[in-house]
């Protein structure tokens, strides 16, 4: 017979833990990082799908006019917003008939859930990271509409279709030259002049191992390198312009192979439920049909949207 208050203990921890695995998630990734700096992780309540405001064109009653000129005010659609899906994850801790007789007692007990709710909670976190760089595609297209997909100029992202003429304005900047240490400024500087508009400008950069060692070596002359401390973000990072160059490779990095991501994050939001944002999935029993076992489930909800397509760049070569 199963442990008679396991699911409880096991579903209060997990409740009691659900902002530290949120926060853990946050601080595992540079770019979850700066957008919880910048206040662009907000949750949404409900809806079958994220909407996400955009400014798409000017507006065209602006014009220059003298004394008593007629004044245009006609209607000026410029706001609209990018649609996306509500992407769901889960890490389920199981523990065993038999390992709760074998853990007997208060304190055994959540000594197992603690390690247990430890490597779900890490999983977690990791696998958010990994999913801030994908097309959307993994897991039968239930991944995260990653950077992979938000930064392109040729995909339907958001519900709107770049190769169309409604689309131009949500292209983003795209450069597939092969990258070299003898290169790497000129293409940084290139990316960089084509994302700035007036105060707009990238202020992260994320890099893999190979675009990262090619920066590396053209600035070891100069030493241009700054602590984790003065990046602000927890992170070893380089300076290009006032943006912080950031490796996500090493050992289980996540960032796409040969790639720098200019990100402009005033236009890129973290949207998880606010109901399920590292939660349990249930406070309620959850028992095996067919197993001696019982589940409680870390769950999330969420998207990472944008809501400016043309701040946004990427260099795809190496």
């Amino acid at each position: 017979m199963a442990f008679a208050n396991i699911s409880d203990i096991l579903a209060t921890t997990i409740e009691n833990r659900s902002k530290k695995v949120a926060d853990n998630v946050t601080d595992n990734n540079a770019i979850l990082k700066r957008l919880s700096e910048k206040g662009n992780m907000k949750t949404f309540s409900g809806g079958s799908k994220i909407l996400q405001e955009l400014s798409f064109a000017e507006n065209a009653n602006f014009g220059w006019y003298s004394g008593y000129d007629i004044l245009p005010v006609g209607v000026s659609d410029v706001i609209s917003a990018a649609e996306y899906d509500i992407c769901q994850a889960a890490a389920p801790v199981v523990m065993s008939g038999l390992e709760m007789l074998q853990n007997a007692g208060k304190e055994k007990m959540i000594d197992l859930m603690d390690a247990r709710l430890s490597v779900a909670e890490a999983t977690m976190a990791n696998q958010i990271s990994v999913g801030l760089y994908s097309d959307g595609t993994g897991s039968s297209n239930k991944e995260l509409d990653g950077l992979d997909k938000a930064i392109s100029a040729t995909n339907t992202y958001g519900g709107i279709d770049r190769t169309a003429a409604v689309g131009e304005f949500w292209k983003s900047y795209v450069d597939t030259t092969t990258a070299t240490s003898a290169n790497i400024d000129e293409l940084f500087n290139t990316a960089w002049s084509s994302l700035v508009r007036g105060n707009d400008r990238p202020d992260l950069i994320m890099v893999d191992n190979n675009i990262w060692k090619f920066y590396v070596e053209s600035l070891q002359a100069f030493q241009r390198f700054t602590s984790a401390d003065s990046a602000g973000l927890g992170f070893p990072s380089l300076k290009y312009m006032d943006a912080d160059v950031v490796l996500d490779g090493g050992i289980g990095g996540a960032a796409t192979a040969s790639t720098a991501y200019f990100l402009n994050t005033d236009y890129i939001h973290y949207r998880p439920h606010a109901k399920r944002n590292m939660v349990p999935l249930s406070p309620n029993r959850r028992y095996a049909t067919n197993q001696d076992a019982e589940v409680q489930i870390l769950a999330w909800a969420g998207n990472l949207t944008t809501s400016g397509g043309m701040f946004q760049g990427r260099l795809n070569g190496a």
